[in-house]
Order: C-alpha cells, then structure tokens, then sequence
C-alpha cells in the first residue's frame, strides 16, 4: 500500500466515522420535533433514491437487476436499514439525552457483536483473545448503560425497552453487514443501492401504515421546514458522503484498518455532547475507554494473525515451488 493510498483511506475513513459520530446529537436535536419512524422513513428513501442515481451513472441499468436474489436483498435491507433506523431512532429518543451517548457506543460495539454473530452462524467459536476482548468490550456497555450504578440492573431503574430497542437495531445493522459478503461480485456501491432502495420504501410503507391506523402523525410543512438543517445533514453527510467515504476508505486500506476508525464515532459524539452541556459521568468514561480499547486490542489481535496466515501461505506456496521438477533448457549449447 502506498503511502497516497494510505492517507487517502485514513481520510475518507476518518471522515466517515466523524459523520456518523455527529449523527447521533444531530439527530437529538430533530427527534424533539418529529417521530423517529417518519425521520427514518423520510430519510432513507431519498439516500437511497441518491445512490440509484449515482449507480445508475456508474454502473448502467443492468446493475439494478438483483439476479434472482430480491428476495434475499430486500431481507438484508429490512435489517439494514428499516429495524436499525427503528430500533436505534426510537430508543435514543426514550432514553433522552443519555440515549444520545449510548446509541453511539453500540454502534462502536458492532465489531464485537459481528464476532458473536458468526460465532452463532458457522459454529466456530473465535479464539480466547477475541473472546476476553468482546467481554471487555461489554462490560464497557455495562458500565454505560447503568452509569456506574450496577444495582440499576436489578431493581428495575433502567428503561429495558428503549435499550433493547437500541440493541435490536444495531444487531440488524450487523446481520446486513456480515451477509454482505454473500454478494461476491457485486460492487460495494451496488449492494448498498438496491439494499437501501429495498430497505427504505420497506420503512416509509411500514409508517404509512402506522400513520393510517393513527399509530403516529404524519408530519406538518412546517415541522419539516424546522427539521430542514439536521434532516440535510442526516441525508447528505451521515447518509450519503459518509457512506460512499466509508466504502472507498475501507478498499483503500483494506476492512481489518478501517475498522480502526470505528473508534473516532464515540470520540465525535461525546466531544460534541459535551459542548452541548451534557455532562459525562466519570462511569461512561471508564466504560467507553474499556470498549474503545478492547476495539484496538481485538484489531492489533486480528492483525497479527492476519499477517501470519499470509507468511504461512507465502512459505507454503515456496516450498510446493522448489519441490517442482526444474524444466529443462532445449537451446544448443556451445
């Protein structure tokens, strides 16, 4: 990797995980004036209409044909981006200002979730290492969630539901990022179109819906008016740029370092809330700092054994190569 490929992939990396760490007080401050569901659905359906064009300039119409596989892509963009705007959307907004921070740390967790996931899949269970990291990491989220009041958890003092309601959603975000892979050949920018296009007009039926049995209100011109700044930023940066950064950061420096930059979402989001006035207690810290380590510990971890691997295959492939008869030469001597 050249040293121009690597700051262009810490940049566009680095941009993107600052966007997302925005995200969360930036869509704090829209959540006071308008549902999470119609700000999901709305939001949503114009990042994917956004993308349909830009892959449609790139790729042509024939990358819009899901090859028989709609079924399979508009079940990764239900998780992906309908029960992840939901779940996280709705309970950040239960949860208050405190909600604000915890969305954002979940969604640092989602590495370690991912491990826990493909645990569950493939029956394999990760290594040691891995595992005292993602323990690590989840006492983190304890320490979060309860503020350092552990007793919290037993006598009923936390909002169990707007929590489980953060955690659905990000587990559906890492459910449509591990089968992601299941889309070997397809451009990054187009699984990311046809799932979003799936997922989003998926959320805005399911408010329409919710709208017409009087489950929630549609919301006025003048709501969206007042919206306008923070649902622009939810669109166009956190959606859209943030997303495109992300895919080309991640092929410039390959998933195992981008993953790295995960750690500046938590960092953007408590700088930003605490100019905001809230003030962070000494437990969420402690707990953040335990989940941003073990992110870095896990990395280093997966690195190493990354680089192994490849020296192993390297000396392998060697060894086959030197075993091989060597051809002879038919040219005439002398």
């Amino acid at each position: 990797m050249s040293k121009k490929h690597f700051w262009q992939g810490a940049m566009f990396c680095l941009f993107a995980a600052v966007a997302w760490g925005a995200m969360f007080p930036i869509a704090e401050s829209a959540l006071h004036h308008i549902d999470p569901f119609w700000f999901s659905g709305t939001r949503y359906c114009i990042v994917g209409l956004l993308l349909a064009a830009l892959l449609l300039f790139k790729e042509g119409k024939a990358a819009f044909n899901t090859k028989g596989q709609t079924f399979k892509i508009w079940l990764l963009g239900l998780f992906g981006f309908t029960i992840y705007n939901f779940g996280v959307f709705w309970g950040q907004q239960q949860l208050g200002k405190s909600g604000v921070l915890l969305a954002s740390i979940m969604e640092s967790f989602m590495p370690m979730l991912a491990v826990l996931f493909v645990w569950l899949v493939t029956r394999k269970m990760p290594k040691m290492s891995t595992l005292a990291c993602v323990i690590t990491a989840f006492i983190g989220v304890v320490f979060v969630v309860t503020k350092g009041d552990l007793h919290s958890l037993a006598n009923g003092g936390l909002k169990l539901l707007p929590l489980l309601s953060v955690f659905a959603g990000i587990t559906g975000w890492v459910i449509y990022t591990v089968s992601s892979g299941q889309f070997a050949g397809w451009s990054a920018l187009r699984f990311s179109t046809l799932s979003s296009l799936y997922g989003g007009f998926t959320t805005l039926a399911i408010v329409l819906i919710m709208t017409a049995l009087g489950i929630v209100d549609a919301p006025s011109v003048s709501t969206v008016v007042s919206i306008a700044p923070e649902m622009s930023f939810m669109i166009l940066v956190a959606g859209l740029l943030a997303l495109l950064s992300w895919i080309q950061g991640v092929q410039l420096l390959k998933p195992i370092n981008g993953m790295l930059f995960i750690n500046f979402v938590p960092a953007t989001t408590f700088i930003i809330s605490v100019i905001q006035g809230y003030e962070v207690s000494s437990a969420e810290w402690f707990g953040t700092l335990l989940i941003v380590s073990a992110l870095i510990v896990n990395n280093l971890l997966s690195r190493r054994a990354s680089e192994e691997a490849e020296t192993k295959t390297a000396k392998s492939t060697a060894e086959v190569r030197s075993r091989l008869p060597k051809k002879r030469s038919h040219a005439p001597t002398g």
